[in-house]
């Protein structure tokens, strides 16, 4: 049993009462009741106890039904919906709910309060945000109702003890392979597509606005009208994304690590690959490549994938990037789009990395994505009011800066460069990715 405010209201206005007894008592016989007043509150606080008690004990008759709906894999970086089902019996219920979420967990809110009526049922939900991958155990739902004369809580647990695991960004992933298929509807506009790609899909009448470049005049000439070469991204092209496991990726970024957000833009991007029909393998490195997967094409792939990526860990070690780019062309002679994932600081200290992508051209496209802290750019924008915050801008300006020097390096190399914040990476790499298979760069 868990006393009520009202329960201490009553208790204080016993208290209240008896003080009144002993001071009436003083005025009228010149000597304070303090026995009559003693016995009144002892009589009044054991009253109102024995009340709370049963109140409490009553509740037990009416006690609402919850369960935890069953919950499906978490995405990491994400909020994540929770949700309970609870019924009502003959009585209304108001209700204190804690659930037992893993304490690591952000969560929003932390306890959930509702007033039911009778023979009701209701949904309850909070969000968790995850920001580490790996298994959790849910314990039990802590439940309190308040009786129906409100002076006590009756408090007890449900065992529901349920494993959850937490993935790479599976919510974000939906979301891709939603985008991604009503492009492929033609949801959007298709004059967005037309001459986007090498090879041809089909022709069709020409209509205001579409590009005169586009005319098959050979077509046009034999059926007396204005026909369109509609083109389409070639199929069956091979993308290989490889992913720094390294000693800068254990860095965070928003309270993620920054080999959780460059894992996030791996899956992504092999979606939007399997999705426009390519093969799509991946590698995982740091001295050693110590996770790949051979380019395969179909859905299954990508399943695949998921299930071998979502044990890793970033590690201490310094990236061998001329080993793992070495061992990726041994196994794939065939041109190939080469996407490295990783993060630079300058050009001294990325040079190893600078070397190993210049190795793969002309053969390859190498397609090197950096994952940029945004705090820095945050930092390099404040104000400096005082000496601490100048020191501190102009560091940032000077990283920025080397950094800059690097990558405008690995462009005269000829390899393409996309640098982004970590945390908005995924959604400016696959639209990179849609436009070079719509310019037929692979």
């Amino acid at each position: 049993m868990i006393p009520s405010l009202r329960v201490y209201g009553l208790l204080i206005l016993g208290t209240a009462i008896g003080l009144g007894i002993a001071v009436v008592g003083q005025d009228l016989t010149g000597s304070p009741l303090l026995t009559a007043a003693i016995g009144f509150v002892l009589i009044w606080d054991g009253l109102v106890l024995l009340l709370a008690l049963l109140d409490s004990q009553w509740v037990k008759a009416q006690r609402v039904t919850i369960e935890r709906l069953p919950i499906d894999r978490l995405s990491i970086g994400r909020e994540n919906l929770i949700e309970l089902k609870l019924h009502t019996g003959d009585r209304a219920a108001r209700l204190q709910i804690r659930d037992h979420y893993p304490p690591s967990f952000q969560v929003s809110p932390e306890l959930l309060q509702v007033v039911l009526p009778a023979h009701h049922q209701e949904t309850l939900s909070y969000r968790v945000f995850p920001d580490h991958r790996g298994e959790y155990n849910w314990g039990a739902i802590q439940v309190r109702q308040l009786g129906a004369w409100g002076l006590a809580w009756h408090n007890w647990r449900i065992p529901q003890a349920q494993p959850v695991a937490v993935y790479p960004d599976l919510l974000g992933l939906r979301s891709l392979s939603i985008r991604l298929a009503l492009q492929n509807t033609g949801s959007i506009k298709r004059s967005q597509r037309l001459g986007m790609g090498t090879e041809f899909s089909e022709l069709r009448e020409y209509s205001t606005g579409d590009d005169p470049r586009l005319i098959d005049w050979k077509a046009t000439a034999r059926r007396s009208r204005l026909l369109l070469r509609v083109l389409e991204p070639e199929q069956e092209q091979t993308l290989i994304v490889l992913l720094d496991s390294g000693r800068l990726m254990r860095t965070r970024v928003r309270g993620i690590e920054r080999f959780d957000w460059g894992l996030n833009a791996l899956l992504s991007l092999a979606l939007a690959g399997l999705h426009r029909g390519d093969r799509v393998g991946i590698g995982v490195f740091d001295r050693q490549l110590h996770t790949w997967v051979p380019p395969e094409r179909g859905k299954a792939q990508l399943s695949h994938l998921i299930e071998r990526v979502t044990p890793l860990r970033p590690t201490g070690l310094e990236p061998d990037y001329v080993n793992a780019v070495t061992q990726v062309t041994s196994q794939q002679t065939r041109r190939a789009l080469v996407v490295l994932i990783t993060d630079l600081i300058d050009r001294t200290a990325s040079a190893e990395l600078l070397s190993a992508m210049a190795c793969l051209t002309p053969r390859y496209l190498p397609f090197c994505v950096t994952l940029r802290d945004p705090a820095v750019d945050a930092q390099s924008q404040l104000p400096t009011p005082d000496v601490t915050s100048g020191y501190r801008r102009a560091v940032a300006l000077d990283l920025l800066s080397q950094r800059q020097v690097a990558l405008e390096t690995l462009k005269q190399k000829g390899v393409l460069v996309l640098d982004a914040p970590a945390d908005q990476m995924t959604d400016p790499l696959v639209d990179r990715y849609l436009h070079l298979k719509s310019r037929g760069r692979l």
